[in-house]
């Protein structure tokens, strides 16, 4: 059993930085794929970033791309988000998720076999 719990959440101005971490324990998680996902309040979950089980291969949604940065430390048990220029619509509980099955880690959460609690990133304008 995997246990997940996320770190690094808060306000922050925008344009801002903030860095996430995702610490997994029970279970050592460096042969799966992790992901990272948000929900607004009255919004779905939606995708934000994913990793591969070795770093090498990392996704994005677009509306990270080119501001958000996943990456993970497979000695440590834990992966990161690195958020930059962050904006309003930012605003979101943040989630970090393991898929144990699957290689090229996906979009979709139902694919996601564990999840951590959430971090709450607030982005004021």
């Amino acid at each position: 059993q995997v246990q997940l719990v996320e770190f690094g959440g808060g306000l922050v101005q925008a344009g801002g930085s903030l860095r996430l971490s995702c610490a997994a324990s029970g279970s050592t998680v460096r042969h799966y794929a992790m992901g990272w996902f948000r929900q607004a309040p009255g919004k779905e979950r939606e995708f934000v970033a994913a990793i591969n089980w070795s770093g090498e291969n990392t996704y994005y949604a677009d509306s990270a791309k080119g501001r958000f940065t996943v990456s993970r430390d497979n000695v440590m048990n834990t992966a990161y988000l690195q958020m930059n220029s962050l904006k309003p619509e930012d605003t979101a509980v943040y989630y970090c998720a393991v898929d144990k099955f699957t290689l090229v880690p996906g979009t979709n959460p139902d694919r996601y076999d564990y999840w951590g609690q959430g971090t709450q990133v607030t982005v004021s304008s």
